[in-house]
């Protein structure tokens, strides 16, 4: 791997100089709950039910008049989340302003998105294991469409991932947004909040900006961290802020400590305010970690650990995720799921990063990867007794000669085109399906420098047990072996 090629895979779009994971995942340390206290006092407050049950209507209805018939019918089988366990964290339906629906006695955190879908999705576990640490209730945005295109709908949180198994098991309720304020909402609310990338993108940038902002129709004013947020030390090429660092802010010493800075007046109404500590937030969390930056790639990874590997898909979307498998796999119906291969390589825009070396040299050929796919086979085999012959790859590359390779080795892949998924079910369903396609492999194969390959990788290990292969590429014979 050349210098030129490390440095730029270094951005929020590529990510992760990778560890390579060849070996058997080790054991991990038992997780403990965080923030017990407010399990004691989940009360629900009784006269605000009727209104509760009004709002979850309405937003039900929003949301399934904007949705494709089919759509709506795979969206009605589970609610965003669990309104009776969340709603004694706020007052009550979502308001127009979202201070009206706050309690007084209850602090809550938040930030944005603005990275690529899987990167958010990395976000949002840093995002909730700032929560746990600093004892405070998250509220979770939507995600949005950055990676699949503009006329895509942002998407809420719990229609991805389960919320109320996810607040169970890590110990604090989980709000979105979407009950705290009403997404047809007219008014503007204005917010301070922390500004944390113009501090470590050692750019002088603005404070990153996101989509979720002027869809919740927030007017923010920032005040830069103080440099000691950083976590690695000065002069060392690094955009990584320290969740713990970050955490110093939520608490009243730390806080009066960095207030040494003028707040940035707001961009629409041009108020200067300091970071809000009743709804504490900050403009960027994806470059955040712990202990050493690209944490997601080691074992040990706190907020993989404690958050990510506990934040298990909705139901329906697995449901529709097992039907599309089992027609790629031609399974009958009367027949249980087999046991399967899964695979991710990404090409599409790591083109860029092959400059001058043809892409058949750079990227990594199929044979290395059949060499891959043959490694977890046999460590299955060795392992656990399991021969398992089906192999299922999801890529975004487009090349049919490509395809056609794929289709010599035996291997399948879901057909979204003959699926009609776009149609049925909208512009993030291909996205959603391949990444739980991913994590739900007895085994996988990825692609160095892909988040979703990161995260899949983690999610096959933790959930399934199962051995995990990453490809390497960028250079002629990178993967070798």
């Amino acid at each position: 791997m050349t210098k030129e090629l490390r440095e730029s895979l270094d951005s929020e779009e590529f990510l992760l100089p990778h560890r390579y994971y060849d070996a058997d995942r080790s054991c991990r340390p038992q997780r403990r709950s965080g923030m017990s206290q407010y399990i004691l006092r989940r009360q629900f407050i009784v006269s605000c039910a009727a209104f509760a049950v009004f709002a979850a209507v309405t937003l039900a209805l929003f949301m399934l008049v904007k949705a494709p018939a089919q759509l709506r019918d795979l969206l009605a089988v589970s609610p965003v989340t669990n309104l009776e366990d969340a709603q004694s964290y706020v007052l009550g339906p979502p308001t127009q302003s979202f201070r009206d629906n706050l309690r007084n006695d209850t602090k809550y955190i938040t930030s944005w998105l603005n990275a690529g879908w899987t990167n958010d999705v990395m976000t949002i576990g840093n995002l909730l294991y700032l929560a746990l640490i600093t004892e405070r209730v998250p509220i979770i945005p939507r995600f949005i469409p950055s990676h699949i295109g503009p006329d895509a709908l942002d998407i809420p949180f719990g229609h991805v991932f389960d919320v109320p198994r996810l607040s169970k098991t890590l110990g604090i309720p989980i709000l979105e947004w979407d009950q705290v304020k009403d997404v047809q909402s007219t008014v503007v609310d204005e917010l301070g909040c922390w500004a944390v990338w113009p501090v470590v993108s050692e750019e002088d940038a603005p404070p990153r900006g996101s989509p979720v902002v002027q869809n919740l129709k927030l007017d923010l004013s920032h005040t830069r961290v103080p440099a000691w947020v950083k976590l690695t030390q000065p002069g060392i090429p690094d955009k990584h802020a320290s969740l713990w660092s970050l955490a110093r802010l939520s608490f009243p010493e730390a806080r009066a400590e960095a207030l040494t800075q003028p707040p940035i007046p707001s961009p629409q109404n041009q108020v200067s305010l300091p970071p809000d500590d009743h709804l504490l937030c900050y403009d960027y969390l994806y470059y955040t970690a712990v202990a050493s930056a690209w944490e997601w790639n080691w074992d040990y990874s706190p907020a993989w650990r404690f958050v990510g590997r506990h934040m298990h898909w909705n139901a329906t979307l697995v449901k529709l995720a097992e039907e599309h498998a089992r027609r790629a796999m031609k399974v009958p119906d009367n027949e249980p799921t087999p046991a399967y291969i899964s695979i991710h390589i990404r090409h599409g825009d790591f083109r860029t990063y092959c400059n001058s070396i043809p892409e058949d040299q750079c990227f990594t050929p199929i044979p290395a990867i059949a060499r891959r796919v043959a490694e977890v086979q046999q460590d299955l085999l060795d392992r656990k007794g399991i021969h398992v012959t089906q192999v299922i790859m999801t890529s975004d590359e487009r090349d049919p000669n490509w395809w056609a390779e794929i289709a010599k080795l035996g291997w399948t892949w879901v057909d979204y085109a003959a699926e009609r998924t776009v149609e049925r079910y909208g512009k993030w369903y291909p996205l959603l399906i391949d990444a739980i396609i991913q994590s739900r492999g007895a085994g996988f194969v990825g692609t160095e420098y892909s988040t979703m390959t990161t995260v899949a990788l983690r999610r096959v290990q933790d959930w399934s047990d199962g051995p995990v292969r990453v490809t390497r590429w960028g250079w002629p014979g990178a993967d070798d072996h």
